[in-house]
């Protein structure tokens, strides 16, 4: 019989440009360059609660995967970075289909704002989340013992500088406003699409920032097709 713990509670959420999952970085802070920011519920908007935490650079965000619930588990998964095809324990991947469906980031606080109606809001940079994300706990990352440059990243290592060329034509980057330039070029640089498709006559879509952007991928090569306001 499994035990069941208590219901987290959320305490935030996270407001990013993705509004679906396809695209949103594999990993926090791969693209820096993605600003998003954090509003508590109604019920956590005091800001004792965020007193000392500006002088932090960076924070720890433990969160709930979105649209991911099931109702059993599996001991296995198939890592996208490693094709899709081939198998490995779930608890040595950060697959979102868990036992308990929680994620873990570390992101770059840029602000903490005490808003006359929203409380404290956090504004951050690098979030690997979708848009409302639920926020359980937020923590001070502490770089002495969070860091662990010597660490070993197993299957993940050959594959860690993985990347694409980007062909973005100009008339179609000038739809998009220009403090978004810069993080969408890292999000299509890291490849939106799931590594198991590789097929370079198919046009994909990604969502992001209120727009949607159409492109193919051949021969290592991002080429975007369309821009549309979504």
């Amino acid at each position: 019989m499994r035990e069941k713990a208590d219901n987290f509670h959320i305490i935030a959420r996270i407001y990013t440009d993705f509004p679906e999952k396809f695209g949103i970085p594999r990993q926090s802070n791969l693209v820096d360059s993605l600003k998003a920011k954090i509003i508590f519920e109604p019920h956590y908007r005091n800001p004792d609660a965020v007193r000392g935490l500006e002088g932090f650079s960076h924070i720890w965000l433990i969160w709930g995967f979105l649209d991911t619930k099931r109702d059993s588990w599996a001991p296995m998964v198939k890592p996208p970075r490693l094709g899709g095809n081939r198998r490995m324990g779930v608890f040595a991947t950060r697959s979102p289909f868990r036992p308990n469906p929680i994620g873990l980031s570390s992101v770059r606080l840029e602000l903490v704002e005490l808003h006359p109606e929203l409380g404290p809001v956090l504004y951050v940079a690098g979030a690997d989340l979708m848009d409302r994300t639920p926020i359980y706990d937020i923590k001070p990352y502490l770089a002495y013992t969070d860091s662990h440059p010597e660490a070993m990243g197993g299957f993940a290592d050959p594959v860690k500088d993985y990347g694409l060329k980007v062909d973005f034509p100009e008339e179609l980057l000038e739809i998009i406003p220009r403090q978004h330039h810069e993080a969408l070029y890292g999000v299509l640089e890291h490849d939106p699409r799931p590594s198991y498709q590789d097929d370079p006559e198919r046009i994909y879509g990604l969502s992001f920032a209120g727009y949607n952007i159409r492109f193919t991928v051949k021969e290592g090569k991002l080429t975007v097709c369309e821009v549309t306001f979504m």
